[in-house]
């Protein structure tokens, strides 16, 4: 048995939707006691530090219903059924941005809430990214800006807030070692 380590003693979904199900499994516990556990079920995701030749860092901003504000992100998306994460990745950045690139590159992934979510984020780096002549548009129901900051205004944007997610705080914090600014 894995040190801590909850069996699954049955499961149930509860809720099926277009990105995630919602599950609840019944786990006996390491001391031999039981416990409920919610669980929503993510297909997985992918996100792009995509960073210009002028070392301007590519982002979009968009409204997030769930925290009923816009906030400014990396370019990021769902994995579709069978998609590897890389062509998600590329197809994400294409999409939210109109950029594409030949050099994309893993860094690594993470689970975004592991306390009730299966959710794991894919992220890549793209440099010498260049702007598609025929940009693939974005989903119907997908309204972003794009923005091209330096390095210290994305610190700015953490600072305020503006970046509130989890991804592009990484991503910051990632970039910090990779970009140097005069």
């Amino acid at each position: 048995m894995k040190k801590f380590e909850e069996k699954t003693i049955q499961s149930e979904v509860k809720f099926k939707g277009r990105i995630i199900t919602l599950q609840v499994d019944e786990v006996e516990l390491p001391n031999g006691k039981t416990s409920n556990r919610e669980i929503v079920k993510h297909p997985g995701a992918v996100a792009v530090i995509a960073v210009t030749n002028d070392n301007k860092i590519v982002l979009v901003e968009q409204f997030r219903k769930p925290l009923e504000r816009s906030i400014i992100e990396i370019p990021a998306g769902k994995i579709e059924i069978g998609e590897a994460p890389e062509i998600t990745a590329l197809r994400e950045l294409e999409e939210e941005t109109g950029y594409t690139t030949d050099n994309l590159q893993y860094i690594q992934s993470f689970a975004t809430s592991p306390g009730f979510a299966d959710e794991i984020i894919h992220l890549y780096f793209a440099e010498n990214i260049k702007k598609m002549e025929q940009p693939v548009g974005l989903d119907e129901d997908e309204f972003v800006e794009l923005l091209h900051v330096s390095i210290s205004e994305m610190e700015e944007m953490v600072k305020k807030q503006q970046i509130y997610d989890a991804k592009t705080a990484f991503a910051y914090i990632w970039l910090k070692d990779y970009i140097k600014e005069a």
